[in-house]
């Protein structure tokens, strides 16, 4: 089973846009349940594009929360590295 951690840049992004978004007090335990199936399915989720090769993205809680992470196999680690609206037009990009 692989570890999942949220970088500090990720911690920031999710409290952002807790205060952005007026998202309810119950977001980071909704966040915590949306990225458990990381530790058993590690390379879940679409691969990314452009700046963002090498990367994939889950959903968050709500749809247009994009969670962005990297799985290395060699610590059998999944490092969530940014948490982002999907609704931006600077939001990371699926491959086509």
């Amino acid at each position: 089973m692989a570890s999942v951690v949220v970088t500090p840049t990720a911690r920031r992004n999710l409290a952002d846009l807790i205060e952005t978004h007026s998202l309810p007090a119950s977001t980071t335990e909704r966040l915590r349940r949306a990225l458990e199936p990381l530790g058993e399915f590690p390379a879940l989720g679409a691969p990314l594009e452009g700046r963002w090769a090498g990367f994939r993205f889950v959903l968050g809680p709500w749809r247009w929360m994009i969670v962005v992470c990297r799985f290395d196999e060699a610590i059998d680690q999944v490092a969530v590295v940014t948490i982002r609206d999907g609704r931006s037009a600077r939001a990371p990009k699926t491959a086509r």
